[in-house]
């Protein structure tokens, strides 16, 4: 055998350290059956839990972007490491196994696409468990012979129901003045008598601390008398209770940094080696054609961010994931790469509204921000760019600017469409549509809106891997327009909603800037993105976008908005949830109630949904792919049914 010339093998046993110096070590856990063995399609599955070790080189220009992580601790060979702890679902037989590799990022550490692209409906902690076929819902992936990869990104996840972590190291010596924010009955339960805080006190003089509380955004804070409950939580005074939908603000000198952008390098590192056969792989026997990252709400956020930190790139300069499935992420990214960084963290008008979210670039193909001057896009326009699918319901519209990923960031032109993006509405569908959704109101004032953006989104997975792999192009994107008057002003569509007799409507959009101290909680106000919403129909349904044949076929006007119920929140957006208001049965009834839209007794003669209409709106959704065969004959059943 003819051996290298010494500069090149030097070289080569030089780039082989590297890679070891990235993932060192995958220790398998445990590897059991999946459902018992079941054969859902391509054969049996099995469930492999991991914990990925690895370490990062500071100096790598790479990692560079992540903060502190020049401070952190690091080993005998001058590297930061982390631990992530992996879940594999993956085919049996490696032969029956599609090549697809889909990486689902977390979300507060929980598998959520079990629920949102396959309709899973049982409790979060035995899809995160995967435990039993219920937990996989109708195992859309599984029946292609997918493998499911998951993560942990986030060290601060709750610790319960099988939620994924990661390890970082922790920065001696740091600590910093910062805020927390409390909203119970929304994100924390109503009857918690205790206040969690992000970070251990660095100083336990209440002296040091401050308490505040208003009832609504706008009101002035007052200050309110706290004790502490541990190094890491408060409660009020006296054995008082917190005030549900009150927004409660606690500044502290807290300690406990971390490095905690590294949980994008952990994620890329860790598919970068599982996809290129890394040294210990659970899944080296599988041939890779392809792989797909799915993210949902915060991890949707994740994946902007994720681009716009360079990080679809891995060490050696591959692409990382060659397809990404967007949902729900609106304009935002994530609040994690900064000191003390909370990125549990999402901002809308009532919570959180002060917390980095949003900060330019915002759309994945190139803007210029109209007061700065800066230009810049997430993606960058090179070969490591994946193909992007970005999919927003009308609540990003009315709660997280998502036009501003298709507008200019002035709010006064549509952006051309990239070859190798595109971008979807939902119409009349609120931030978490899925399946097994009830109207109850819960903390708002209108029904909720039950309606499911699964089928839509099982549709483009399909089509992003048929881009990805065969190069097939993908339905054209689906979204209201300026060109065409169906995105406009939040106003112009509150004022064009009909008058439904007790519908409770916002005072206006959330609007979108960024934020400028998030310790002294303050926004840059004079610099806030002009950020638009969907046109309505007479109905007051969304116009734009994709309406599956449940908004196709209406049975009532179904919107991305909600009221808080809560007394003085008159006219706020309730978190991220939609209202439905469904028509009268007859014209009676309608003329009795003053309602001005027509009864399904006028639309339909009678008759709850049409088949007929509903066959017309299935077939023309399957013949744009946006709608599973499967999926559409479930639709039609549903109309005959009724």
């Amino acid at each position: 055998m003819r051996l290298a010339p010494w500069p090149l093998l030097a070289a080569m046993l030089l780039c082989a350290a590297a890679a070891q110096a990235r993932i060192t070590s995958i220790e398998v856990l445990e590897t059991r059956p999946f459902a018992e063995g079941r054969d859902f399609g391509a054969g049996p599955y099995q469930i492999i839990r991991a914990l990925a070790r690895g370490e990062l080189d500071p100096a790598d220009p790479r990692n560079a972007v992540i903060a502190d992580i020049a401070i952190a601790p690091r080993n005998a060979r001058g590297r930061v490491e982390y631990a992530t702890e992996v879940e594999i679902l993956r085919p049996v037989d490696p032969a029956r196994a599609s090549g697809r590799l889909v990486h689902e990022v977390t979300n507060r550490g929980r598998k959520l696409m079990l629920a949102y692209l396959q309709d899973a409906t049982v409790p979060q902690a035995r899809m995160n468990g995967l435990d039993g076929a219920e937990a996989v819902g109708n195992a859309l992936a599984l029946r292609l012979g997918h493998t499911l990869i998951w993560n942990g990104w986030d060290p601060d996840v709750p610790r319960a129901d099988g939620n994924l972590s990661i390890t970082l190291p922790m920065i001696e010596g740091v600590t910093a003045d910062i805020r927390d924010e409390f909203v119970f009955g929304v994100r924390l339960p109503a009857n918690r008598v205790e206040a969690p805080l992000s970070y251990p006190l660095a100083d336990r003089d209440p002296a040091r601390a401050t308490l505040t509380v208003r009832r609504a955004r706008d009101d002035a804070p007052r200050p309110i008398g706290f004790e502490y409950a541990g190094e890491q939580a408060i409660r009020l005074t006296g054995g008082a209770r917190f005030e549900p939908l009150s927004i409660y603000e606690f500044r502290y000198p807290a300690r406990g940094a971390r490095p905690l952008g590294m949980g994008y390098a952990a994620t890329r590192d860790l598919i970068a080696h599982l996809r290129h056969g890394g040294a210990g792989s659970p899944v080296a026997d599988i041939p890779v054609r392809a792989v797909l990252a799915v993210g949902i709400s915060q991890s949707g956020r994740y994946l902007r961010h994720h681009l716009g930190l360079g990080m679809n790139a891995d060490e050696d300069g591959r692409r990382v994931f060659d397809g990404m499935l967007v949902h729900i992420a609106g304009a935002g990214r994530v609040f994690i790469n900064e000191r003390f960084a909370q990125p549990n963290r999402t901002a809308t008008w009532h919570e959180d509204f002060t917390f980095p979210e949003n900060w330019f670039p915002i759309a994945l193909a190139a803007t210029r921000d109209p007061v700065s001057g800066a230009e810049g896009a997430l993606l960058r326009g090179d070969a490591t760019d994946p193909l992007v699918i970005e999919v927003n319901t009308a609540t990003e519209y009315w709660q997280k600017g998502a036009s501003l990923t298709h507008t200019d960031p002035g709010g006064t032109r549509d952006l051309p469409e990239l070859p190798g993006v595109r971008h979807f509405l939902v119409a009349g569908t609120k931030h978490a549509g899925r399946a097994g959704l009830t109207t109850a109101r819960g903390t708002c004032v209108n029904l909720n809106n039950p309606h499911s953006a699964g089928p839509l989104l099982r549709a483009l997975l399909v089509a992003l891997d048929d881009w990805a792999t065969r190069g097939i192009t993908p339905p054209a994107s689906r979204v209201p327009r300026i060109g065409d008057g169906t995105l406009v002003e939040a106003g112009a569509a509150l004022e064009a909603f009909p008058a439904i007799p007790g519908a409770a409507r916002p005072r206006f959009a959330t609007p979108v800037a960024q934020v400028t101290d998030w310790v002294a909680g303050t926004r840059g106000e004079a610099r806030a993105w002009r950020v638009l919403v969907p046109a309505l129909d007479a109905d007051g349904n969304d116009r734009g976008g994709v309406a599956l044949p449940d908004l196709a076929v209406p049975l009532g006007t179904q919107t991305g908005w909600n009221i808080h119920a809560g007394e003085g929140l008159a006219g706020e957006l309730c978190d991220r949830e939609g209202s439905v208001f469904p028509f009268a049965a007859t014209r009676a009834a309608r003329a009795a109630s003053g309602d001005p839209r027509p009864s399904l007794e006028e639309r339909y003669g009678g008759e709850r949904r049409p088949e007929a209409a509903v066959r017309a709106a299935v077939e023309a959704l399957v013949r744009d792919r946006l709608l599973l065969p499967a999926d559409g004959e479930a639709f039609i059943t549903a109309a005959v049914r009724r």
